[in-house]
């Protein structure tokens, strides 16, 4: 039996063109709502990107800044211990009130002393010496326009004493004290020799002031002159 189709071309066709469009407008819509979805989700990704950023931004900043103050720290550091080296360079590192009280503790009332004086020296090269064995230990100090300059670094210092004792004896024992106090070394005894001197002689000034009632052989006595050198036992040698 032969089917027989009654519906024209026309309607046909405008079936098919309206299928086709429908299609059409859906698959634009499918788009449209990708487009806005992707649109929608590329400004939330721009949006913290950007504050990311602004974040960052502040971030460097106070890096920045904190840079800055730590090169600033560094920089008094770095003065700091400049100074503290130079500080520890032209330190003494002698108690000069101690030392005169251990003399005075080791000075009886049989010595006298004229003078006391300290003098700064470098320690030996001990290269230098094994070339020059006759060399001795060189004065670091020099004189400019008058003034004597100071050596720093590590130094030592010896002691130059003179003054006048009762008896030879006295001084021998002066000597052995020093050499048995902590605070000295290497004592060398530079001379003793007797000496006549005037009562009231001021063995430092040489001023005399004379007793009327003395008799004039009474007025001269002898004394033992003496000088010596020795080093303050503060440093330790290697």
């Amino acid at each position: 039996m032969k089917e027989i189709d009654f519906l024209p071309q026309w309607y046909k066709n405008d079936k098919r063109q309206q299928f086709s469009y429908r299609t059409q407008y859906v698959a634009l819509a499918g788009i449209f709502v990708v487009m806005v979805v992707w649109n929608f989700t590329a400004a939330h990704s721009i949006s913290r990107a950007k504050a990311e950023i602004a974040r960052m931004a502040t971030k460097q900043v106070e890096a920045e800044s904190t840079s800055a103050k730590l090169e600033g720290i560094k920089s008094e550091v770095t003065n700091l211990q400049r100074k503290v080296k130079s500080i520890e360079e032209i330190d003494s590192r002698i108690n000069v009130a101690g030392v005169l009280a251990e003399m005075s503790f080791l000075i009886d009332e049989r010595i006298v002393l004229s003078k006391v004086q300290f003098f700064a020296e470098k320690f030996e090269d001990k290269q230098q010496a094994k070339s020059n064995i006759a060399s001795a230990v060189r004065v670091a100090g020099i004189k400019i326009n008058d003034r004597e300059k100071l050596p720093v670094g590590d130094v030592r210092f010896k002691v130059l004493i003179s003054g006048v004792a009762a008896d030879a004896s006295d001084v021998a024992a002066f000597v052995c004290k020093l050499e048995e106090s902590p605070y000295f070394c290497n004592v060398i005894p530079l001379f003793s020799r007797n000496k006549q001197m005037q009562r009231g002689t001021n063995p430092a000034r040489g001023n005399l002031t004379l007793n009327e009632n003395v008799s004039k052989s009474e007025e001269n006595f002898r004394v033992s002159e003496f000088e010596m050198s020795c080093y303050l036992a503060n440093y330790l040698e290697q």
